[in-house]
């Protein structure tokens, strides 16, 4: 399951915006162990010419994902609108994407994943280019910014089901392709965000979304340049598009341990992950303010980045049992914060719970990737970013008004002992418990 791209706004940032953290570099192949030319990362390894241009597609079009809030946000308030609108807005870029990301699945399937990655970031070059142009010029319509925003939605929607299944034909060490876009992820998480900031205060809403489209166009021409061999199949004859959506639902449900780790991963987005981003940065900001909530996600996504080199090196053979392990540091995470502990504290636990969600990341990643067959493995990694969203958001939705109801900690300290409840289940179903990595007898 896919982590969300967009970025939690900060409450009451208007009243205290200090200058965010400094990011930490982007690790070079050597650095983290990955050789280069000659050695293990040559151009026989990891960082073929194929994985090195989807590698600058990735990490770029995070960047770029990552900027929208902060352009929509800066945009709109700028322009007098109401606050309102900027939920609007989000909710038109995310809400395409929960909706289409199955349909995406299946012309991936049906079209090949490149063409259609390269046919999302044409979309979303367009759509940023627009509203570049109407930001720049002056207050556009808010009718235009809603629905140039669900174009970039259908254009992640289209752009995100065929990830899955070109990891493993643009690298041979499939989990190491997944840790790599994992640290990447993380540090573009944090950078994208952070230089939308600045280029506002710089410039304007409309250069952020300047910026946004040229990322857009980089991916698109990274992944034109791309040259992948064929897959048998890519000329398969293909049933009606209705026969083909419901073709992928047989191949999800055929596979317990499939199914099974996306069920138990509906109540833990709806019920852990949905809460524990708006309630970090209600609780951090009313107590530390909003800087510290600004440091503290920094420092989750450095978490992040031990969880991803963490699973560079750690190769296990039940990969999902190995990752559920890790989750019990989120409950650590969500009970230091409902105990209001000293911000060190906070950070420890925001560290842990990066390091943990990025290593269950990569462990079931790769896990699909390499066990389920590449002819199904758009519209299966579709199902599962789709519900992995839509309970994340709900999950969200609800959290300010049952917080209010029973108690912001009280919330939280529950969702801790779902997760340790869901890391249970994790171990105790055998399909999932004892699936082992591909290639063990």
């Amino acid at each position: 399951m896919e982590k969300p791209t967009e970025t939690e706004p900060i409450p009451d940032a208007s009243r205290d915006t200090p200058t965010p953290p400094p990011l930490p570099p982007l690790p070079s192949p050597a650095s983290i162990g990955l050789g280069g030319p000659g050695g293990p990362g040559g151009s026989g390894g990891l960082w073929n010419r194929n994985f090195r241009y989807f590698f600058v597609a990735r990490t770029v079009a995070l960047f770029g994902d990552g900027m929208i809030p902060v352009a929509l946000t800066a945009g709109l308030l700028g322009a007098g609108r109401p606050a309102s609108s900027v939920g609007f807005a989000l909710a038109a870029w995310m809400g395409p994407l929960a909706v289409f990301v199955l349909f995406g699945g299946v012309l991936a399937d049906r079209f090949t994943p490149r063409r259609m990655m390269i046919i999302a970031d044409a979309l979303r070059l367009i759509g940023a280019s627009v509203l570049a142009v109407t930001f720049a010029v002056g207050n556009p319509p808010l009718w235009s910014v809603y629905v140039l925003s669900s174009v970039a939605g259908v254009g992640a929607a289209l752009f995100q089901p065929g990830v899955a299944s070109t990891v493993p034909r643009v690298a041979t060490d499939v989990q190491r392709a997944n840790a790599v876009l994992r640290v990447s992820e993380a540090l573009m998480t944090m950078a994208g965000p952070a230089f939308a900031g600045v280029l506002v205060g710089l410039a304007s809403a409309g250069a952020v979304y300047a910026a946004n489209a040229a990322t857009f166009a980089v991916s698109g021409a990274c992944l034109f340049l791309m040259r992948l061999a064929p897959a048998p199949h890519d000329d398969a004859v293909r049933g009606t598009f209705t026969a083909e959506l419901a073709d992928g639902w047989r191949e999800f449900r055929a596979r317990s341990w499939l199914w099974g780790v996306i069920a138990v991963w509906t109540v833990y987005g709806f019920a852990v992950l949905g809460p524990m981003l708006p309630l970090t940065a209600v609780l951090v900001t009313q107590e530390h303010g909003s800087g510290a909530y600004g440091m503290l996600m920094a420092v989750s996504g450095a978490g992040s980045v031990v969880g991803g080199l963490t699973a560079l090196r750690l190769r296990p053979s039940h990969p999902l049992a190995a990752g559920a392990v890790a989750l019990p540091l989120v409950a650590v995470n969500l009970v230091v914060l409902a105990l209001g502990t000293p911000l060190p504290v906070l950070a420890v636990g925001q560290l842990l719970a990066g390091a943990a969600a990025a290593f269950w990341l990569v462990m079931w990643s790769t896990t699909v990737q390499t066990h389920v067959p590449p002819e199904a493995l758009n519209r299966l990694h579709a199902y599962d970013v789709a519900g992995s969203l839509l309970m994340v958001a709900a999950g969200r939705a609800l959290a300010g008004p049952v917080a209010e109801a029973v108690g912001a900690p009280e919330l939280l300290v529950a969702a801790a002992v779902i997760n340790v409840g869901v890391v249970a289940v994790l171990l105790v179903a055998r399909p999932i418990r004892q699936l082992k990595r591909m290639g063990l007898a």
